[in-house]
């Protein structure tokens, strides 16, 4: 029978900057032995690293240790930090701390968990492992838990894909994070107000490693793996124009659930003013896209355009072909009233172009959501007859431009803030 323990260790007391938090351990538990796994909380950590900041200062703060908001509700912000980690607040903490003040992560809690247990072992010759430890909300789940932010000579995970439960079943994606469970196991010993930020937990030896090894940061899922990455406000700003694609192919799914989004749209008369043309086959692209360019050049050239200046222009189209998938999203307006005056046309017509327009955004947005670049270009809108007679398409579509998707090769450049204050007029009375 494989059992364990775990003992909270008393005397450590309130850590100062530049505190040896490794001698502080072994004065409160020189019994230390190879294979125990000494887990630290993160506030003492902090604290011993300076870590420590003015209330004053905590939405400040915040910003400083945030990479992007994912999601906000009132004041609470759930945010990724500079570590890879999603949680309250950047982690920023005014618990167990001296009022006024809050307590900032520690700056590379995997270095942290490195020198504790270089410490350790140069005072004891012991092989231990450490784990730095903070305490986070879990998706789905009410209540709070510790995890491991730091670790150093522990084996944070256990793969077990490719073995067999006792009944025979091959498991395929087990992979029990041990480091984090060492973090749990820990907790329920230390307590939250008791004033014991160290515990020792003995029995799991077959986890401690001779190497530091990767550290806690092994456990942090990659973004490009991650089936959540967008939080709530991420979606309309994961939408930006991509014009370099690789060669990876669009699944045919993934542009029909975007298009079921596209249809989401507000439109006139309770109507469904939206078609959107898949363009899949390599050829009938291709011959769309130089009879269109055929069309352009003439357009030009009536307009007294040079030759040179023609083809650079008609450069600008050149996304459509690199891009591995194209959509053409076309607007029928079968659902128009025959208004008896041009004045009413006008406005109706407006209407059904603001859905579609609508119905487009929408488009663009949730491909944006599904991992797919996509970057929309006005072309279509100038030669209608050359699309309708090339796609087949009947004679009351009205092609909207149309839309590039694939993968995009490289990541969007930074898009400047714009000040909404700029774009409003705001009538107060």
């Amino acid at each position: 029978m494989t059992s364990f323990h775990v003992v909270a260790l008393e005397g450590i007391g309130e850590v100062s900057p530049d505190d040896d938090l490794a001698e502080l351990i072994v004065l409160a538990y020189p019994g230390l032995q190879d294979g125990d796994v000494v887990v630290v909380t993160s506030k003492v950590v902090s604290k011993s690293e300076g870590r420590v900041v003015s209330a004053s200062t905590r939405d400040e703060a915040i910003d400083v240790e945030t990479v992007r908001v994912v999601a906000r509700r009132g004041p609470l912000r759930v945010v990724r930090t500079r570590h890879g980690l999603v949680m309250a607040a950047a982690g920023v903490d005014a618990s167990n701390t001296e009022p006024g003040t809050v307590v900032l992560l520690p700056q590379d809690p995997d270095a942290s968990a490195r020198r504790i247990r270089a410490g350790l072992r140069a005072r004891l010759g012991a092989r231990v492992a450490v784990v730095v430890s903070d305490t986070m909300g879990r998706p789905w789940r009410l209540g709070q838990t510790d995890v491991a932010i730091g670790a150093a000579g522990l084996r944070v995970s256990e793969d077990l894909a490719g073995t067999v439960d006792p009944y025979g079943n091959l498991l395929e994606v087990t992979e029990p994070a041990v480091a984090d469970e060492v973090a749990g196991a820990a907790q329920l010993a230390l307590g939250k107000t008791g004033g014991r930020p160290v515990a020792v937990v003995r029995g799991l030896g077959q986890h401690v490693t001779e190497s530091d090894g990767p550290g806690a940061a092994a456990l942090v899922r990659p973004h490009a793996e991650d089936m959540f990455p967008l939080g709530s406000y991420d979606v309309l700003p994961s939408r930006r124009t991509v014009r370099s694609f690789t060669d990876e192919p669009v699944r045919r799914a993934d542009v029909l659930a975007a298009v079921a989004d596209a249809v989401t749209a507000p439109a006139p008369h309770h109507s469904t003013p939206w078609r959107f043309v898949l363009v899949e086959d390599a050829a009938r692209r291709t011959r769309l896209l130089d009879a269109m360019a055929e069309r352009w050049a003439e357009d030009l050239r009536g307009d007294g355009f040079s030759e040179e200046s023609i083809t650079k222009r008609l450069r600008r189209g050149e996304v459509l072909r690199a891009a591995p998938y194209l959509v053409v999203p076309c607007l029928v307006t079968d659902a128009a009233h025959d208004y008896p005056d041009q004045r009413r046309r006008d406005a109706e017509r407006a209407m059904f172009l603001v859905a579609m327009g609508a119905g487009v955004q929408n488009l663009l947005v949730s491909l944006a959501v599904r991992g797919l670049g996509s970057a929309w270009v006005s072309s279509t809108l100038f030669c209608p007859d050359v699309v309708r007679h090339q796609l087949g398409l009947p004679h009351d579509w009205q092609p909207m431009g149309a839309v590039a998707v694939g993968y995009a090769s490289a990541a969007p450049a930074e898009r400047p803030p714009r000040d909404p204050g700029e774009f409003v007029v705001v009538l107060d009375g």
